[in-house]
């Protein structure tokens, strides 16, 4: 095996696993917590260091999927093609697309507001309440989108025969 094959087979793995860490992480915030529950301004901190390591890996893991994928897109000669959504790419383009929105808002919508939320940045009470609910919102976001980015991305793999 070349050098850029076991490149592209690491990339792949690396995409799986970064999407199952990711993606995952939105399903299990989804399934403990499916409504709404405003920040409890007497919360315990007792979990900080935990809290910390978990979002941290939740958040880098979707920037290991966007730049694994986009390696993978260019490795084939159609990350350009991808992008514009042109051709047979424009499946998977729009998957990339849905991606690189959800990555966005995880980390200039959803992780400032968190910080707060956690208290890794200072905030007052009614701002902790405020941040919590956003944090929800977003979050739910892209849980939603990331069923749809799936899709799209699967099916710009393997099942392009549905556009035809």
């Amino acid at each position: 095996m070349t050098l850029t094959a076991s490149i592209d087979v690491a990339a792949r793995l690396l995409h799986l696993v970064g999407i199952l860490i990711w993606v995952g992480h939105n399903y299990a915030n989804v399934i403990q917590n499916p409504k709404f529950k405003p920040a409890q301004p007497s919360d315990p901190g007792a979990m900080l260091a935990a809290m910390k390591r978990e979002h941290g890996t939740f958040r880098y893991a979707s920037l290991v999927v966007l730049v694994t994928g986009i390696y993978m897109l260019w490795y084939r000669g159609t990350l350009f093609d991808s992008l514009m959504l042109s051709g047979p790419s424009a499946v998977i383009g729009i998957g990339v697309w849905l991606g690189i929105i959800m990555v966005l808002n995880l980390w200039f919508v959803l992780w400032p507001h968190q910080k707060k939320v956690l208290g890794f940045i200072p905030a007052n009470d009614d701002e902790r309440v405020r941040c919590s609910r956003i944090t929800f919102l977003s979050s739910r976001t892209n849980t939603i989108l990331s069923f749809v980015t799936l899709f799209f991305m699967i099916t710009g793999a393997h099942g392009l025969f549905l556009y035809t």
